[in-house]
């Protein structure tokens, strides 16, 4: 690897460690760098899910005092996270990638007009319910949420933050703050669990992750501290930009 790609890799780091942490959507600055440092398709897609985690654990642990109450819900949350995942990633070593790309514009335009409305969303579905005497159990930690998304953040990850924020959105009915925790401390396990699968079957390109690794780090602190001071109309704002801005870059990437 040469100096030039290592500084690329690593300012696409910062750049999308910022992003993945406070909104999702970091693959549209990393994983076109990994592409442009010579890695194939397959190859930049284990990298970068592999990359991406440590900075993601930053920000997680950043504002953990935002996280769901440890108990059997959660402890089920992490698991559903991690099985989603593994189950993602073995069908990345064994299908074409470019068959589940196809829907990826089609999942973040869906997510993004998800963190758009999700707050008058949560609170009709809410009042609807008190309305009838009943309660929802639609939270962070429901497992009809988590495993379709972790299963595709192990098998693509491009836009899966933007996917899942959209979901927990909805749950904490527009709290930002609650719904982003939750969507950085599943990315974490989500990308982790990839990360040690790709890695046991020698399908990750160290140099080149390392180096993209070290930028998201520093990208998750900036990122994790912006976080937490900027107003929640902003942070809407910047997720719905985000995730319409992924979903073209996708679309143009995989439709034309």
């Amino acid at each position: 690897m040469t100096l030039h790609s290592f500084l690329m890799l690593a300012l696409a780091g910062i750049g999308g460690g910022m992003l993945s942490s406070m909104v999702g959507g970091a693959a549209v600055v990393t994983y076109p760098a990994l592409l442009a440092a010579g890695l194939p398709p397959v190859t930049a897609t284990t990298c970068n899910l592999a990359a991406s985690f440590p900075g993601i654990l930053i920000a997680t642990l950043a504002d953990r005092k935002q996280l769901p109450p440890v108990n059997r819900a959660f402890v089920g949350m992490l698991i559903a996270s991690m099985l989603g995942a593994a189950v993602g990633a073995g069908l990345l070593l064994i299908t074409p990638q470019h068959t589940f790309a196809v829907l990826v514009p089609i999942l973040l335009g869906f997510a993004t007009l998800m963190c758009a409305v999700a707050e008058p969303i949560g609170n009709w579905l809410h009042a609807r319910a008190q309305k009838r005497g009943k309660t929802i159990d639609f939270s962070v930690t429901n497992l009809k949420m988590l495993l379709p998304v972790s299963l595709y953040g192990g098998y693509f990850g491009a836009g899966v933050g933007v996917l899942i924020l959209g979901v927990m959105s909805i749950a904490t009915r527009g709290n930002y703050r609650a719904a982003n925790v939750a969507k950085n401390l599943v990315g974490t396990v989500n990308n982790a669990t990839a990360a040690a699968i790709f890695a046991f079957q020698g399908q990750i390109m160290w140099p080149q992750t390392l180096a993209l690794a070290a930028g998201t780090v520093a990208g998750g602190f900036a990122g994790a501290w912006l976080a937490r001071i900027m107003p929640r109309a902003v942070m809407r704002v910047a997720v719905v930009v985000t995730g319409a801005s992924l979903t073209g870059y996708f679309a143009l990437k995989y439709w034309f």
